[in-house]
């Protein structure tokens, strides 16, 4: 009976470990309301033991170009935003909101993201389109097209666009 535990103990620790579950993001905006969604939940899976990842394109690319995370705003919907000076009066009052209620800000956001393990992917056709290179990105940036990250969603077992 001894030898059959052992046995069983020694087949158990060799066998691969299960793959883990994954989680992807997609950020096409580089407003507060458009960069915080997607980091926030993907902070959130990694601690709920998924891998994650962030895809960012088109004007959410801009988040993780180096320098662009102090320049996210906040774009009032609607005719509002269309007032001069609308965008940066709610610009200020959305970050004095997330301040007051203790919420890190973009940067350290992201920071924390990628130190929570979150994958950061920006899109190939969109670094194409606005002419950037590897080096305009924050460190950690992996880039993809559209077809690698379509495998990749293929894989996991959360998909959304915020």
């Amino acid at each position: 009976m001894e030898a059959s535990k052992e046995f069983m103990e020694e087949k158990e620790s060799t066998q691969p470990e299960p793959q883990r579950e994954a989680a992807s993001f997609i950020c096409s905006r580089d407003t507060l309301d458009g960069v915080y969604p997607p980091l926030l939940l993907a902070i959130n899976a990694c601690r709920q033991g998924m891998d994650a990842s962030v895809f960012f394109t088109f004007m959410g690319l801009n988040a993780i170009r180096k320098g662009w995370a102090k320049k996210v705003k906040f774009q009032p919907p609607g005719f509002m935003g269309a007032i001069p000076g609308m965008c940066s009066l709610a610009t200020g009052m959305m970050k004095k909101k997330i301040e007051n209620a203790g919420i890190p800000d973009i940067q350290d956001m992201m920071d924390m993201a990628q130190a929570e393990g979150v994958r950061f992917v920006g899109c190939q056709m969109t670094v194409d389109m606005m002419e950037l290179c590897e080096d305009d990105f924050i460190e950690g940036v992996e880039i993809w097209t559209a077809e690698d990250y379509i495998k990749y969603a293929k894989t996991c077992k959360i998909n959304m666009f915020t």
